[in-house]
């Protein structure tokens, strides 16, 4: 399993951070080739079903995700996250939290994965790349206005 940790820290309050963060369709504006939808038609919540979908026309593949923990950042307490990643080629887990800070917020994002088909030897590259590129993601994700939560 490939696992790497994300931390950011922003002058941005917790619960703008939050909203940025969870704004699911946002997160495929950072990554070439991919789209997210939210099939389920639901509000985020426990529950929700997220897709990414990545390739071009008919190649490519889908990552469905369900949100199993949900708790908003409110009153100095941290925004919690959990997501279970329930696809045919990719399996694990991802955490995004929001803690508040006297000086804005400081964003953790926690990826744990499994690709079928890959050897486990290439487990480290696959962690590497994945820091880089969600990197890049939370990044542009932070310095980009959300959408508000209907």
């Amino acid at each position: 399993m490939a696992v790497f940790r994300i931390e950011r820290f922003t002058s941005l309050p917790a619960a703008e951070s939050w909203c940025r963060v969870t704004d699911w369709e946002r997160h495929a504006e950072q990554v070439p080739l991919t789209t997210i939808t939210v099939p389920t038609g639901l509000t985020t919540r426990i529950g929700t079903v997220l897709v990414a979908r990545t390739g071009v026309g008919p190649l490519g593949f889908d990552d469905p995700m369900e949100v199993v923990r949900w708790t908003p950042p409110a009153a100095g307490r941290a925004g919690l996250c959990r997501l279970e990643k329930r696809g045919s080629l990719v399996l694990g887990r991802a955490s995004i939290d929001v803690y508040p800070t006297d000086s804005g917020s400081h964003v953790v994002w926690v990826e744990e994965l499994t690709v079928r088909l890959l050897p486990r030897w290439a487990d480290p590259l696959l962690a590497g790349a994945g820091r880089r590129v969600f990197g890049r993601v939370l990044d542009g994700i932070l310095d980009r206005p959300a959408r508000p939560h209907p």
